[in-house]
């Protein structure tokens, strides 16, 4: 249980909802309601052996009257905890081909934005804890991740090739703005001149837009911004804790006058929820500066397979089924297919449609299309010096 793992000194709470007893009282008296959660449970990972069940008997209310502040917070967890990744390395490689990069840093673990699709959302049962409201609750910050980075650029037989940053759970989810990781790592990727890739839903970039526009100006960065949707009530329940979408349209207008190129992910399209905005989204974006564009199916791996029907039943019960019934029908009958060549884009003849709609928008608006071009000019990469190491940290001194 993630109390238990959080219980010494390096536990840091902090919340941006239920600031007051009465948004607190609010929530317990709705059990079946997550206030600004994009889960309605939290149910056991796939690993456990034992499974949990929300079941309202009483107690939570209870615990508010008690006098011990322990036994209270972990009766009533709707806050947002994090704590230290003591990661050793933060480079992260794969070989998948539908990826169109090799590299990735991730400085956060969990994500507060609480997207109820999510395909990151599984990745936290690797760590005891549910992909549901742990998810979005119960996050890991990798403090370390600048030095660790510089410690493996500096490796001789380091390859310079483009990173990809905050594409499991975004870099600039709220607990950014207090920690600021995401920009200590463009800090060194800017010295040593290094292309990476951006993508986000969050208006925090432009804080860094310093620092962008210098990558930009030597052709080292793309920056690509999610939109789901234009519709501010799907998005609020979809996407609680995320920009706003009119927010992001200004965010990506903010990066475009910056000189910062920015593409626009229409990701994930929801079949008889959220395609029919394929077309608006994508001109709002060509508005807004985007030259390109990408469009990802949605996808419901492991956990999601329960949690999103359950954020279907929450908010749309009546089209829950039609929904559904769509998805199966890009996915062979099923809810997911994890084949590299059909997993982002469907198949079938409703995968078809929805890509030839979004080539159609693409075309009509004027943004280029497929998989973002990076900026891989790696024939500027410098090698940094190596992190500072405490005298003797690791090392067998001399006798002499």
């Amino acid at each position: 249980m993630y109390g238990a793992v959080m219980s010494s000194n390096t536990v840091y709470k902090y919340s941006s909802m239920a600031k007051n007893a009465s948004d607190e009282q609010a929530m317990f008296d709705r059990p079946d309601k997550r206030r600004g959660r994009g889960s309605q449970s939290n149910r056991s990972g796939r690993f456990e052996t034992l499974q949990r069940m929300d079941i309202d008997d009483g107690w939570r209310r209870t615990a508010q009257l008690c006098t011990d502040d322990a036994y209270a917070e972990s009766a009533t967890s709707a806050r947002t905890q994090w704590r230290e990744d003591r990661a050793k390395t933060v480079i992260t490689r794969n070989q998948s081909p539908d990826v169109h990069f090799d590299q990735s840093i991730n400085p956060y673990r969990g994500c507060e934005h609480g997207c109820a699709y999510c395909f990151a959302r599984p990745s936290h049962t690797y760590l005891g804890h549910s992909a549901g409201l742990d998810f979005e609750r119960l996050l890991y910050a990798k403090l370390d991740a600048a030095k660790l980075l510089r410690g493996e650029l500096a490796n001789p037989r380091y390859q310079c090739k483009p990173i990809a940053l905050g594409v499991n759970t975004d870099a600039y989810q709220p607990l950014e703005k207090r920690l600021g990781i995401t920009r200590q790592i463009l800090e060194v990727l800017l010295e040593t001149e290094h292309p990476v890739y951006l993508i986000t839903k969050s208006a925090l970039i432009e804080r860094d837009i310093d620092l962008l526009s210098q990558l930009a100006a030597r052709k080292l960065i793309t920056v690509s911004i999610s939109i789901t949707t234009l519709d501010n009530q799907l998005s609020h329940r979809l996407e609680p804790r995320a920009a706003a979408p009119h927010r992001r349209l200004r965010t990506m207008k903010a990066l475009a006058d910056a000189g910062i190129p920015v593409r626009v992910s229409v990701s994930p399209v929801i079949p008889a929820l959220n395609e029919h905005e394929i077309d608006a989204i994508v001109a709002a974006s060509a508005q807004a500066g985007a030259t390109g564009a990408n469009a990802i199916v949605l996808r419901l791996p492991h956990e999601l397979a329960q949690l999103f029907p359950e954020w279907l039943d929450a908010h749309y019960p009546l089209k829950k089924e039609r929904i559904l019934k769509a998805i199966r029908s890009l996915r062979a009958g099923k809810l997911n297919n994890s084949d590299f060549s059909s997993r982002f884009s469907g198949e079938g003849p409703r995968a078809d449609f929805i890509r030839q709609q979004f080539e159609l928008a693409c075309r009509r608006h004027g943004l280029a299309t497929g998989r973002p071009v990076f900026a891989t000019d790696t024939t500027r990469f410098v090698h940094p010096q190596p992190p500072a190491v405490a005298p003797f940290a690791g090392q067998q001194i001399s006798l002499f």
